[in-house]
């Protein structure tokens, strides 16, 4: 595989600027190799695993990628900053549980005060040699300031939207596009190309810039590329491959999925009983029957029932299925090694076929 070099690549010692997204519920040891050994860089998604389920995945990613113990893991653990909030005043907190594995990177997402946690980052490895790279995850260009000028991060990982409050009617529902990226974003960010020039324009020599939301083609991340990101984030397409570890139902109900099959809200948090995210982060998923009890005015109480009682019947109407925009892109599961190989060589040739124009 030819390489593409940016910022990112160098940082990360990586052959192509792809990173896979640190997913929650999809997420699994078997994905986050699989984008590393194709040339990427994979993340775990911390989710809410208690810290010896961090050391256990990040123990099995070890054995998998036959690293000896003691060196670094060519692997980013990504953490939620609300979730930290409860937990790492507690007598088992994820960070040093997390650090202690020497991972290459950690990333930190939807938190009031996420600079707390990069601090602690700080103060723990300045009593050692690894140094672990910070990536912070940014709706804003207030936001990718303040992680570059006062947080002093590694990363900045810009996540935009589509088109910012656009609704579109789909089935007879009312659908609001937001965030192209699945799971949890917020709903006020700019699009993603105006994201992405906005905080290079205000940060010039600011540290590189990773593109979220919505990617799944080769050309999406060479226009990327060339508009000045030095990588992207991969997170719905790798929904569609074997090591994603959503179950085969959630897999059919992607591969169903049109352009206008998702939408966001707090509807799905709600019946997931996955409440704490901070004010404007909402989360994407597959448009059900969790969407249209929300739409029809049930009470909470009300929705929670019917949604328990269809994943105890195994019913696929209340099946929650966290994904973004380029969902409807995607109609068939292949390895997510092969998806990563055939992104970056997708990008190669956008790249290639752009410099015959002038």
């Amino acid at each position: 595989m030819h390489a593409i070099k940016t910022r990112l690549t160098q940082l990360l010692n990586v052959t192509t600027p792809i990173v896979g997204a640190p997913m929650g519920y999809p997420w699994s040891a078997d994905l986050a190799c699989a984008v590393t050994e194709a040339g990427g860089f994979g993340m775990t998604g911390a989710a809410f695993d208690t810290p010896e389920k961090l050391r256990e995945t990040l123990g099995d990613i070890r054995k998998k990628l036959n690293v000896p113990s003691g060196q670094a893991l060519p692997i980013g653990v990504g953490l939620i900053g609300w979730v930290l909030d409860r937990t790492e005043m507690s007598e088992d907190p994820r960070i040093p549980a997390v650090l202690n594995e020497l991972p290459t990177a950690i990333w930190f997402a939807f938190g009031e005060d996420l600079g707390t946690y990069v601090r602690q980052v700080r103060a723990y490895e300045a009593k050692r040699q690894h140094k672990t790279l910070v990536f912070v995850c940014v709706n804003s260009v207030e936001e990718a300031l303040v992680a570059a000028n006062d947080w002093k991060v590694d990363v900045i990982a810009a996540q935009g939207t589509f088109i910012q409050g656009m609704l579109v009617v789909h089935n007879s529902r009312i659908l609001d596009t937001g965030v192209e990226a699945g799971g949890h974003g917020s709903s006020h960010a700019p699009t993603l190309s105006i994201l992405v020039s906005a905080i290079l324009a205000a940060l010039p020599n600011g540290p590189p810039i990773v593109a979220a939301g919505g990617i799944a083609t080769g050309p999406q991340v060479a226009s990327l590329l060339t508009l000045g990101a030095s990588g992207v984030i991969l997170g719905t397409r790798l929904l569609f491959t074997p090591e994603c570890a959503y179950t085969p139902t959630q897999k059919s109900l992607l591969l169903k999925a049109d352009l206008n099959a998702t939408t966001r809200g707090m509807c799905f948090d709600e019946v997931n009983r996955t409440l704490g995210w901070p004010e404007g982060i909402d989360g994407r998923a597959i448009a059900n029957g969790i969407w249209t009890d929300a739409q029809e005015g049930l009470d909470v109480e009300e929705r929670i029932l019917k949604y328990d009682e269809g994943k105890e019947k195994g019913e696929e109407e209340r099946v929650l299925v966290w994904a973004g925009a380029a969902a409807g892109l995607t109609k068939e599961i292949k390895g997510a090694g092969e998806v990563v190989r055939e992104i970056h060589d997708g990008a190669l040739e956008a790249l290639r076929t752009a410099a015959t124009l002038f």
